[in-house]
């Protein structure tokens, strides 16, 4: 199932029964460590000939992501996303409008990050809160990934993405559920998610890779996360399961390819990008961004209203913020956004309107 000798030369060696990802050791290159994923019984992993582990210890340091063991719980931390996989995947969550859209994305592990190369929709049935993948798409991901081979890219499946539109990057409980399965059955892998709307009226690319932790782990107090708007709708399912993952530090890298292919892009449709108004395209969201507003404050005030500050009594833990605060910092991104398209457009009117002539 092993070949004799591991390809020093390739990052990643590739199997239909097994996938074996190469990385570095403490030991040199001739005694590189492995990362197996082939679960079958009795499997051994070439290179220390140990009963198969999720990482073996023929070389190089750091946690074995073992049940016993719960720093493997944690392994990967960082998440890589080239430019070019970047811009399939938000053109692609764009495309679906309000409707949640899926794909899978290509590429390798480098110790604790994971490298996402290139990417790929799935012909999948998307709804307003969900995506179902079918049959079709299932053979249409085997079908890619083995035509992906023949013109010689080598990267292996690791990991799928979905959008969130107008709603934020976190985790649902049916997120959490298919992340845990292809984690048990195709680890390496990452769950990335990505919010078009948002993305448009904030400016940046609002994106997030998670990974989750086994069943029934608990997961040590890390502090506070970084504040995210949630709708009304969706806070209970997002309170609900957000301890059962975590967030990888996500960076972007762009290689001589990617950059050649972005400039004729950017060729092609910057007359697009002038003329067009985040205000305009997401009329909709916003709209929706102050109805959720006015009804977090009616919540809030209903709080206040309990006379509990007028008794000089505490009733909520000072470690978490009221309902009222939370509903300020929504107010703040909600104005931030909107003055930012309106300061575009005065820009835009500023250059190409008003023009001096002397």
């Amino acid at each position: 199932m092993f070949p004799s000798q591991p390809q020093e030369e390739s990052p990643v060696s590739n199997y239909y029964e097994t996938t074996v990802y190469i990385v570095a050791s403490a030991k040199g290159p001739r005694h590189p460590r492995m990362v197996c994923t082939n679960f079958t019984s009795g499997s051994r992993c070439h290179g220390c000939l140990e009963s198969l582990v999720r990482v073996c210890t023929c070389g190089g340091e750091g946690p074995k992501p073992t049940p016993g063991n719960p720093a493997s719980h944690h392994y990967f931390k960082y998440c890589k996303i080239s430019a070019l996989a970047l811009l399939k995947m938000v053109m692609h969550a764009r495309s679906g409008g309000n409707l949640e859209v899926m794909g899978l994305m290509l590429g390798k592990v480098d110790g604790e990050t994971m490298i996402i190369m290139d990417s790929f929709a799935l012909p999948v049935e998307g709804t307003e809160t969900r995506v179902n993948a079918q049959a079709a798409a299932y053979e249409y991901m085997a079908a890619y990934i083995e035509n992906a081979k023949q013109v010689g890219r080598l990267e292996n499946a690791i990991g799928w993405y979905h959008s969130h539109p107008g709603y934020g990057c976190w985790l649902s409980g049916i997120d959490v559920s298919t992340q845990m399965l292809n984690q048990q059955f195709q680890e390496p892998f990452v769950a990335v998610v990505i919010d078009p709307t948002r993305t448009i009226s904030a400016g940046k690319v609002n994106l997030g890779a998670f990974r989750t932790y086994p069943k029934g782990y608990k997961p040590p107090d890390e502090g506070p996360s970084e504040y995210q708007t949630i709708p009304l709708n969706k806070i209970e399912d997002f309170g609900v399961h957000c301890k059962q993952y975590y967030a990888l530090e996500v960076s972007y890298f762009k290689s001589s390819l990617d950059r050649k292919l972005l400039e004729l892009l950017w060729n092609k449709y910057w007359v697009n990008t002038l003329s067009s108004s985040s205000l305009l395209t997401n009329a909709d969201y916003t709209t929706g961004q102050v109805f959720d507003l006015s009804e977090k404050l009616e919540q809030s005030e209903a709080q206040l209203g309990r006379g509990s500050f007028m008794l000089g009594l505490e009733t909520h833990d000072r470690k978490s913020e009221d309902k009222l605060a939370k509903a300020t910092r929504d107010s703040c991104k909600t104005t931030i956004e909107a003055i930012h398209g309106l300061m575009s457009q005065v820009i835009k009117d500023k250059l190409f309107n008003q023009i001096n002539i002397s």
